[in-house]
C-alpha cells in the first residue's frame, strides 16, 4: 500500500493553499475548484455519479420547498 502522508507537510500545504486562494478572484477560485470536481467525477463509477446526482436533486428540492 501507499505511504502515509506527513501531517506536518499536509498542514503547511493547506496554509499555502489558503493564502493563495485569498489572492485569487472568485472566478479564478471557481475555475480551480471546477478542475477538482471534474477529476473526481472521472474516478467515480456511473452508479456512484448517479447516486450523487440524485442526492443533489433532493437537496435542491428540499431547499426550494423550504424557501416558499
Amino acid at each position: 500500500m501507499g505511504q502515509k502522508k506527513n501531517p506536518n507537510a499536509q498542514a503547511l500545504g493547506s496554509l499555502g493553499g489558503k493564502a493563495r486562494a485569498q489572492r485569487l478572484s472568485e472566478a479564478e477560485v471557481a475555475k480551480i475548484a471546477s478542475k477538482g470536481g471534474k477529476a473526481r467525477a472521472t474516478k467515480l463509477s456511473a452508479a456512484e455519479l448517479s447516486r450523487i446526482a440524485k442526492l443533489a436533486v433532493a437537496a435542491r428540492e428540499r431547499q426550494r420547498k423550504g424557501k416558499n
